[in-house]
C-alpha cells in the first residue's frame, strides 16, 4: 500500500524509503509534465485546501498540481468557511472528510493538523505551520538532489532564526544522510526536542545535525547554504528585535567563499533582500531559489499522488 490513505505530517514519520520514493515519483511527474505527458492519477478526486494563512507558492502549487493530477481542489480561507467562525478543528475533520478526498492545510497551529489528521478518515497534508514546513524540506532535497545528484554525506548549513524551515530541513537531511548545521545565534536556535529526534533519525543513515552559534565556522566545507527570512509570519512586531538578534547571520559573497565553490544557495522564499541574504548572491549563478520554487508544484504533486491516487505509481 505504501504511502496511499497516509497523511504527511512531519518527515519525521516518514520512512527512509517513503521520502525515497517521494523524490522518485516526483522526478518521475517532473518529467511527465514537462514532456506533455498524461499524469491524471487523481481524476474524479478533490482536494479542500484551508488556509489560515496568506500564501504565494503554496496556494498556487497545491491548486495547479491537484488539477494537473485530474482532480478538483477546493480554497477554503478563515474569513469564507465556518473555520473562521469557530466551528472546532474536530468538526471540520469530519465534515470534510464526508465530502473530499484529502485535505491539505497550513495555519499557525501544530495541533490544530494534529488534531485535524486525527479526526479525519482521509490523508491530510501539512502545508506550513509554525512547527513545520515539511513540503518545502522534501523539495528542498528534490532540488539539491537535482543539482547535486547525490545526497548523502553532504552537508546543508542553515543560517538564520531556527524556526519551522530549520526544523523540518533536520528531519528532512537525517532521512537521507546529509549532514547538516543550524547555525543560529543563541536565543534563536531550534526547538532541543525537534534537535534530539532529528539526531536520532541520523543515526541510523550515518549523518550529523548540529546546532552552532558561529556562523563562519559552520558554514565551512558547506555544499548546500540555506536561509529563510528573520521574522515569520505573525512575527512581524518582532522584526526590530529580530534584525538586531540576527543581523550577522545572513548570507553573502563573504560567507558563500568559505563554503564549497560549487555550494548552491537556497532560500524558501519571499527574500527579504538586504537582511537575511544579499541581492548579489540571491540573484547570482549559485542560487538555484527558482529551481527550488518551481520544485514545489512537482514534489507536492508526488505527494498527493502516493497518499490519493488508487493507481500504483
Amino acid at each position: 500500500m505504501g504511502l496511499r490513505n497516509k497523511d504527511l505530517i512531519s518527515i519525521h514519520d516518514l520512512s527512509v524509503g517513503e521520502v525515497a520514493t517521494i523524490l522518485d515519483v516526483a522526478k518521475k511527474l517532473k518529467r511527465k509534465q514537462k514532456n506533455g505527458e498524461p499524469h491524471q492519477y487523481l481524476k474524479g478526486k478533490t482536494l479542500g485546501m484551508i488556509f489560515s494563512k496568506a500564501s504565494t507558492r503554496t496556494r498556487v502549487s497545491f491548486e495547479v498540481g491537484f488539477w494537473q493530477l485530474g482532480g478538483h481542489p477546493i480554497y477554503l480561507n478563515d474569513s469564507a468557511s465556518q473555520i473562521g467562525r469557530g466551528e472546532p478543528v474536530r468538526d471540520t475533520a469530519r465534515v470534510l472528510s464526508r465530502f473530499v478526498d484529502g485535505i491539505m492545510i497550513r495555519t499557525f497551529s501544530h495541533e490544530s493538523v494534529l488534531e485535524l489528521a486525527k479526526y479525519a478518515s482521509i490523508p491530510v497534508i501539512n502545508g506550513l505551520t509554525d512547527l513545520l514546513h515539511p513540503c518545502q524540506a522534501l523539495t528542498d532535497l528534490f532540488t539539491i538532489m537535482e543539482h547535486k545528484e547525490v545526497l548523502k554525506g553532504r552537508k546543508l548549513v542553515y543560517v538564520g532564526d531556527g524556526n519551522n524551515m530549520a526544523h523540518s530541513l533536520m528531519y528532512a537531511c537525517a532521512k537521507v544522510g546529509m549532514n547538516m548545521v543550524c547555525a543560529c545565534p543563541q536565543g534563536y536556535q531550534p526547538d532541543p526536542e525537534i534537535v534530539r529526534t532529528a539526531q536520532e533519525d541520523a543515526v541510523h543513515t550515518g549523518c550529523t545535525i548540529e546546532v552552532d552559534d558561529d556562523l563562519f565556522r559552520a558554514a565551512k566545507g558547506a555544499d548546500v547554504l540555506y536561509t529563510d527570512v528573520w521574522a515569520s509570519m505573525g512575527q512581524e512586531s518582532e522584526q526590530s528585535i529580530r534584525q538586531e538578534a540576527l543581523g550577522e547571520y545572513q548570507i553573502n559573497k563573504e560567507l558563500l567563499s568559505v563554503a564549497r565553490p560549487d555550494a548552491m544557495v537556497l532560500h524558501c522564499l519571499p527574500a527579504h533582500r538586504g537582511e537575511e541574504i544579499t541581492e548579489e548572491v540571491l540573484e547570482g549563478p549559485q542560487s538555484k531559489v527558482f529551481d527550488q520554487a518551481e520544485n514545489r508544484l512537482h514534489v507536492q504533486k508526488a505527494v498527493m499522488a502516493l497518499l490519493m491516487s488508487d493507481e500504483v505509481l
